[in-house]
């Protein structure tokens, strides 16, 4: 009877121990393009009784991801001076749950083709332990090219604007990409939104070589968008087919314009861009702490 009571008792310590920390790992999708943004959405629940505060200790950042390519071979992170600084400590009050998100994208090489395997984990310090979530599989392919054009920089050198083009299993999506070919830098990948395959977007570069790009991105709808050198969206508006469809043109002062087609006000576009679709529902919005 005591042998079986210590046994009882040992157990549910090493349970209670196990359930300090419930560390959650989710991903919006199992697809990306090549040096676009993966976000890692990590949920942390505090199961230990008590406030707890997670923070790095000798040498030790308080979380951290491990990422193997599908032979098993791990994915070292990556070492600039804008992926070395440190995560701030993190408190977590008892029983709550507090979520962030991670761009895994700059901070380790997953730039190559292939499907990858990815877990979280956490290290509490006051326990010398670490917590981990379950794995998580993600695949990483390209697009495909649809329209190029490289420009000169004021800095030197050039920039080489992509439109890119990758059928999801219940969309299409325009994708954009800034880089320096001859340096290999990727300054920017990510999707501009939905696509209507029967209609190729439109390109125009200005006197600024900035990009500005015009696709459908649902019946009698059209959107717009301007890129910089650096790979940032500098401007997005949605367009309302009329008696005729919006085009771009270039005007006399060399910059480029939409012509044609009614912008939506902007509560109108807000409203309808706030609808989820229906490939998303449910989705949550992240919360800092339930």
């Amino acid at each position: 009877m005591k042998l079986g009571f210590a046994v009882v008792c040992l157990l549910l310590c090493v349970a209670n121990a196990e359930a300090q920390l419930q560390v959650e790992l989710q991903l919006k999708r199992l697809q990306y393009v090549a040096y676009e943004p993966i976000i890692a959405t990590l949920g942390i629940t505090n199961l230990a009784g008590r406030d707890v505060d997670l923070h790095d200790a000798a040498g030790q950042p308080w979380f951290g991801f491990e990422i193997t390519t599908r032979e098993g071979q791990p994915i070292g992170s990556v070492t600039t001076e804008q992926t070395q600084q440190t995560q701030p400590p993190l408190r977590i009050e008892a029983g709550k749950k507090v979520t962030q998100q991670i761009n895994l994208t700059p901070l380790y090489a997953v730039h190559d083709l292939g499907t990858y395997h990815l877990r979280a984990h956490v290290y509490f310090a006051d326990l010398d332990k670490f917590f981990y979530s379950q794995g998580r599989v993600f695949e990483v392919t390209d697009a495909r090219p649809i329209w190029q054009r490289s420009v000169g920089s004021p800095e030197g050198g050039t920039r080489t604007y992509s439109l890119l083009s990758n059928r999801f299993p219940d969309h299409t999506s325009l994708y954009v990409r800034v880089e320096d070919k001859d340096s290999g830098v990727v300054y920017a990948t990510y999707s501009l939104g939905r696509a209507i395959a029967f209609d190729e977007p439109e390109a125009e570069v200005d006197r600024s070589s900035q990009l500005h790009v015009l696709h459908c991105a649902a019946p009698r709808i059209w959107a717009y968008s301007r890129i910089d050198l650096n790979g940032e969206l500098v401007a997005h508006a949605s367009f309302t087919q009329t008696k005729s469809r919006p085009r771009l043109v270039h005007t006399a002062d060399g910059a480029v314009a939409v012509r044609g087609g009614m912008m939506e006000t902007q509560s109108a576009q807000a409203a309808r861009e706030s609808l989820p679709k229906l490939s998303e529902r449910p989705v949550r919005s992240p919360t800092k702490q339930e």
